[in-house]
């Protein structure tokens, strides 16, 4: 067995090893989801995940992928590739075309997967097939061929080496869906204030917590598709403190605030360290990453309460966690980057390019709000 092929054989399996930590998500957002909505809704949410897998898998074969990775068009769109077939002699990857498309698929799932429970107990089963399609055909596909696939915001240069924008970000502003479909009914009392009691199942939420946890260590490691690259135990240890951090944040701020800790905002707290770490992970320092997993637990605690202020219902927390930590990640790389950031002597331009890029993908996961 030559050199070339000892590398093709670890890189694959490692891919396909971390593609399937990914998948696990799936496991996860259905814990943590059905611990966090009414027990009478528990099935509907497990049918969305199963929707999630079965359709978004699907139709990310058959056309998203094509427009995700295939030849560039103008940089807005890629036009080669569906259903695996066609020109993609310009993919540069250390792996097989098919390990490479199973990584990319497990992405896509994860961003519907962050639409299902902000919408959970409102919105109508077949309409939120129709939201499924919609998002893993064209919105996130298109959006990943910018970042990702050679599209315009790659050539500016925007560093987002998980997806703190292209997935979470675009992924919570997605989700806003639920401020025009309204709060569930009984949500809030005529005075505003909320009058559902939520969760309930705390003990079903943690492992659904902690089964995201663990399979984020694919989700941001897997991201080199090199299982050689050296890059990988400081990515892993980046991830672990942000969320470490981003949990220890909240759980003291609700602990010295309401003089007791919050189980449900140490968990989305956790997760929110997670998001924002997914951007930078390959390119800050672990003092950067554990600022950055802090400010995202306490900017989820912000977004919560500003939520609840104007009367919005986020079941899951599903903006507060993916959309605000994810847009702090995304600039936090611009900051803190050892190569570029502002804080390390590399002046504007990246975080400059940073928010550009953000604004773009914020922008594109609202047109979801028109189409539903």
């Amino acid at each position: 067995m030559s050199v070339d092929e000892l590398n093709l054989g670890l890189n694959t399996t490692w891919v396909v090893l971390t593609a399937a930590m990914i998948l696990l998500m799936e496991g996860g957002f259905a814990l943590l989801e059905a611990g966090f909505v009414r027990y009478k809704n528990n099935v509907n949410i497990i049918m969305k995940v199963f929707a999630d897998i079965t359709i978004g898998t699907l139709c990310f074969y058959m056309i998203g992928f094509g427009l995700m990775y295939g030849k560039d068009l103008g940089g807005i769109v890629g036009e080669s590739g569906f259903a695996l077939t066609g020109d993609l002699a310009h993919l540069d990857i250390p792996i097989g075309l098919e390990t490479f498309w199973l990584f990319q698929c497990a992405f896509v799932i994860a961003v519907i997967s962050i639409v299902s429970g902000a919408v959970a107990e409102r919105i109508n089963f077949r309409a939120y097939l129709l939201y499924a399609v919609l998002m893993t055909t064209f919105i996130y596909p298109i959006a990943g061929h910018w970042i990702w696939g050679g599209g315009w915001i790659s050539q500016l240069g925007m560093l987002d080496f998980s997806g703190s924008a292209g997935i979470h970000a675009l992924g919570g502003f997605s989700a806003l869906a639920a401020i025009l479909i309204g709060p569930r009914k009984g949500k809030f009392t005529y005075y505003g204030t909320s009058s559902i009691s939520l969760p309930s199942n705390l003990p079903l939420a943690s492992v659904g917590a902690f089964l995201l946890w663990f399979s984020w260590f694919g989700f941001n490691a897997g991201s080199t598709l090199n299982a050689t690259d050296v890059r990988i135990g400081h990515i892993a240890i980046i991830t672990m403190l942000s969320a470490a951090s981003g949990g220890a944040a909240t759980l003291f701020y609700t602990l010295f605030r309401h003089n007791r800790s919050d189980a449900r905002s140490v968990i989305n707290g956790s997760l929110a360290g997670l998001v924002g770490i997914t951007a930078g992970c390959a390119f800050v320092s672990t003092p950067s990453a554990i600022f950055i997993g802090a400010v995202s637990g306490l900017l989820m605690m912000a977004a919560t309460n500003w939520l609840e202020s104007r009367r919005i219902d986020d079941p899951v927390g599903a903006f507060p966690v993916h959309a605000a930590s994810g847009m702090w990640g995304t600039l936090a790389v611009g900051l803190f980057a050892t190569e570029g950031g502002l804080f390390t002597g590399g002046g504007w331009s990246l975080l400059g390019i940073q928010s550009v890029g953000l604004i773009a993908l914020c922008g594109w996961g609202l047109q979801l709000h028109g189409l539903a």
